[in-house]
């Protein structure tokens, strides 16, 4: 039977970013995916924040043009504009990403098994058997450590005994190139219950690609079909006669705030499986790379000492304060489910302290926090670079 010293479940960005460090650190690891390529059935939207692009070296090719603008639509479709000195978000290219963040793990000694779905894992002394479905049978390794990076409805976190989603929102969108761009790159939302009842429409275009989309709770709207209404809304501002479609995509957004246990000593949880997304704004590529870069530190020094106290440094408990007041908020945006309410607040948006809590939302640099264990590895891990950057 095979062994590794740790095996990840998902290569998402989570399980991607994981892997790459722990691999490049002398680790053991084998990456596995339902995929049989990682081009395919992509869930995010892609939009990297301006913290994130400074903080993490991300190959520049992956990323689209910068965008400073933001143009917030009533359900009314009044507007309001967000300009920042700042060049605040990048749309990521993802599909080449996760490409290249998988070489990345390859060529640093991981081990990739595409194809494979992931059944249980069973405990065996102080390993763990951990069972694959490949096509008509079944793969077993053995590992010292298991990464739960699956997703919002994560297997792992049950089989593992550790915290689930409870709560989620649900977002699709398609991937369009051909419409032409007036002005400098944007990014369009639009609150409006009755269209993305929870949450928001948005329609991000950066010159080069346009992504639009709609996201709400499950339980009040019918996303495909709102999709295709809420682009038909949309033909008296942009041109859609020669737009090509790309792609389409979508699935689940965890907004309960990370949960409060993410890690034992058989296995972690990274990314929307840890519930590491912001309630408020549903944003989880930040979290998501700061959780795992931590996460690879956390694994490198239990496995080296063998100390279970290293594994209570991983805790959502201790991340949860910075998620209180977005956790409240998100509660307050789930039961507004009146336009008229909406329109009402609309009018208050001009008072300088409304205005600036906005900006803020959109442009403030506030994120998860950055945590290092005492023994572990500087932070520079996070910022490392390969030759095929």
């Amino acid at each position: 039977m095979t062994e590794f010293d740790v095996t990840i479940i998902g290569a998402g960005l989570a399980g991607l970013q994981c892997a790459r460090l722990l691999a490049g650190r002398g680790l053991r690891v084998l990456l596995s995916d339902r995929k049989t390529s990682l081009d395919k059935s992509i869930h995010t939207t892609g939009i990297f924040v301006r913290k994130t692009l400074e903080d993490f070296t991300l190959p520049g090719d992956c990323l689209g043009p910068p965008i400073r603008h933001v143009t917030l639509y009533s359900p009314g479709r009044r507007s309001v504009e967000l300009v920042s000195p700042n060049a605040e978000f990048r749309v990521g290219r993802m599909a080449l990403l996760y490409n290249r963040f998988l070489e990345d793990c390859i060529r640093r000694g991981a081990e990739w098994l595409p194809g494979v779905r992931y059944v249980e894992q069973t405990t065996s002394g102080h390993s763990s058997i951990v069972g694959f479905e490949a096509g008509r049978g079944v793969r077993q390794i053995r590992t010292r450590y298991i990464v739960g990076a699956d997703g919002a409805a994560s297997r792992v976190a049950e089989n593992l005994s550790l915290d689930i989603n409870r709560e989620w929102i649900v977002g699709i969108e398609e991937v369009i190139t051909g419409i032409p761009l007036e002005g400098p790159p944007r990014l369009h939302c639009f609150i409006d219950p009755r269209i993305a009842p929870g949450y928001l429409a948005w329609l991000a275009h950066d010159g080069e690609q346009v992504h639009l989309g709609v996201g709400g709770y499950p339980s009040h709207f019918d996303p495909l079909n709102t999709l295709k209404t809420f682009r038909s809304s949309l033909q008296d501002k942009f041109d859609f006669s020669r737009a090509q479609f790309l792609e389409r995509r979508g699935g689940r957004i965890p907004v309960n705030g990370i949960l409060r246990r993410i890690a034992n000593e058989r296995g972690l949880l990274v990314g929307d499986a840890a519930g590491a997304v912001s309630p408020l704004t549903g944003g989880g590529l930040d979290p998501c790379l700061r959780l795992s870069t931590f996460a690879a530190a956390v694994i490198e020094e239990y496995l080296e000492s063998g100390d279970k106290q290293v594994l209570r440094a991983y805790s959502g408990e201790l991340f949860r304060a910075r998620f209180v007041s977005r956790l409240w908020m998100r509660r307050l945006i789930a039961n507004i489910r009146d336009p008229a309410l909406i329109e009402l607040g609309w009018v208050a948006l001009r008072l300088p302290i409304l205005n600036a809590l906005v900006w803020h939302i959109f442009f403030g640099r506030g994120s998860f926090p950055d945590v290092q264990l005492a023994h572990a590895r500087p932070p520079a891990a996070m910022v490392e670079s390969s030759p095929l950057f």
